[in-house]
C-alpha cells in the first residue's frame, strides 16, 4: 500500500511516499481503510526534528477517517491509551497516532477498536479527517478546561491554524462572544465570516492587548503562541479570568507577576483529550456544525501540503486524500 514515510529531519523533503506492507491488526485492534488524512502543526515539526524523541522511519499522520472491513464510515481518535483518569493523560500508557505508532498518511492504519467512532452525520470524508486532534484538542481547551459557557467572552490568540479555528467554531455554538487576532487581514476577514465579534490585527497595532481590554471583559483565554503574546493575554484578561495554554510556537514567555496574583488568573495548560472529550466532540458535528478546510491535496502531494502547512498561510484544516 502507499504510505508517506518520513525517513530523514529534513522538514517537509524528507518525506517520501513508499510502497509498505499492509498492516496486520493485533488483538483488540482493527484495520481502517483510510480515505482522507489531515494534517498538524506537530507532524510539521517532527519533520523538523523538533519533536520529543522521533524515531524513523516512520508514517506520518494523527488524523483519519474512513472505513472498516464491514464498510462503516468511522474516524479515528488519536489519542491511544489515555489513562483512567479524565483530568490528565497517563505518561505510562498514553501515546498518539503518526509517532511513534505507526499514523494515517497510508491506504490502512491499524488501530485499537475502542480508538473507532462512527463518522459524523452530515459531513464528508475530507471533514471529517479533520476533526480529530485539532478538534479534540480546541474542545479540551474549551470547555474541559476552559469552562467556556454562553454569554461569556473569549480571546483566540493566532487565528487560522486548525484548533484556534475549531475553538472559534466551538465558542459560537454555545453562544460566546469572540475575539480573535491574528498578523493577517485574510485571516481575520475569514474569522468574521465564522462569527468573530471583534478581530485585531496585532502586526499593525503592538497595542493590541489594550483594544481587548477596552472591549470589555475578557472570560477566557485560549493561546497557542507563548512568548509575547501570554504576556499581552495576561494584561488582557479580567480579573478572574481563565487562561488555557496548549502550544508556545512563539516561543517561552516572561510574564509580570502582579497581573497573575493581583487579578487571581487561572493558568492552565492542555493537550489533546480523553475518551469522552473526544466522543463530546463528535457530537457537535452531529448538529449541523462543518470544520473548515483550507485545501486538500492527493496522498502522493504530501510534501506540497506539509509546505503549505509549515508557511502558516492557512485557515482551517490541509487534508490529503488516499484513493
Amino acid at each position: 500500500m502507499p504510505a508517506v514515510r518520513l525517513t530523514a529531519t529534513q522538514g517537509p523533503r524528507g518525506l517520501r511516499v513508499e510502497d509498505t506492507p499492509i498492516p496486520q491488526s493485533a488483538e483488540g485492534e482493527i484495520i481502517v481503510r483510510i480515505r482522507a488524512a489531515a494534517l498538524n502543526r506537530r507532524d510539521v515539526f517532527i519533520t523538523r526534528g523538533l519533536y520529543p524523541n522521533v524515531r524513523l522511519p516512520v508514517t506520518l499522520g494523527s488524523d483519519g477517517a474512513g472505513e472498516t472491513a464491514d464498510g462503516e464510515a468511522v474516524v479515528i481518535d488519536p489519542m491511544i491509551g489515555w489513562g483512567d483518569d479524565p483530568l490528565v493523560w497517563d505518561t505510562a500508557t498514553a501515546t498518539i497516532l503518526g509517532m511513534p505508532r505507526e499514523g494515517t498518511f497510508a491506504r490502512y492504519v491499524a488501530v485499537p477498536a475502542a480508538s473507532v467512532h462512527p463518522k459524523p452525520t452530515g459531513i464528508s470524508m475530507v471533514e471529517a479527517a479533520a476533526l480529530p486532534l485539532a478538534g479534540l484538542t480546541a474542545y479540551r481547551a474549551t470547555f474541559t478546561r476552559g469552562g467556556l459557557g454562553a454569554q461569556e467572552t473569549i480571546l483566540i490568540t493566532g487565528i487560522g491554524g486548525g484548533v484556534a479555528t475549531f475553538v472559534l467554531l466551538f465558542a459560537k455554538r454555545v453562544g460566546a462572544r469572540a475575539i480573535v487576532t491574528s498578523s493577517s487581514d485574510e485571516k481575520l476577514a475569514r474569522a468574521r465570516d465564522l462569527g468573530a465579534d471583534l478581530t485585531i490585527n496585532y502586526a499593525t497595532s503592538p497595542d493590541w492587548a489594550k483594544l481587548v481590554r477596552a472591549a470589555g471583559p475578557i472570560d477566557l483565554v485560549v493561546d497557542s503562541s507563548g512568548g509575547p503574546t501570554l504576556a499581552g493575554a495576561l494584561d488582557a484578561i479580567r480579573p478572574g479570568g481563565r487562561v488555557v495554554i496548549y502550544g508556545g510556537t512563539r516561543g517561552d514567555a516572561t510574564i509580570k507577576m502582579f497581573p497573575l496574583f493581583w487579578k487571581h488568573v487561572t493558568i492552565m495548560g492542555t493537550s489533546m483529550g480523553s475518551p469522552h472529550d473526544f466522543a463530546a466532540m463528535l457530537e457537535l458535528f452531529n448538529d449541523g456544525l462543518r470544520p473548515v478546510i483550507d485545501r486538500t491535496f492527493a496522498l502522493a502531494d504530501a510534501v506540497a501540503a506539509m509546505e503549505r502547512l509549515e508557511e502558516g498561510d492557512q485557515f482551517g484544516k490541509v487534508v490529503l486524500t488516499v484513493e
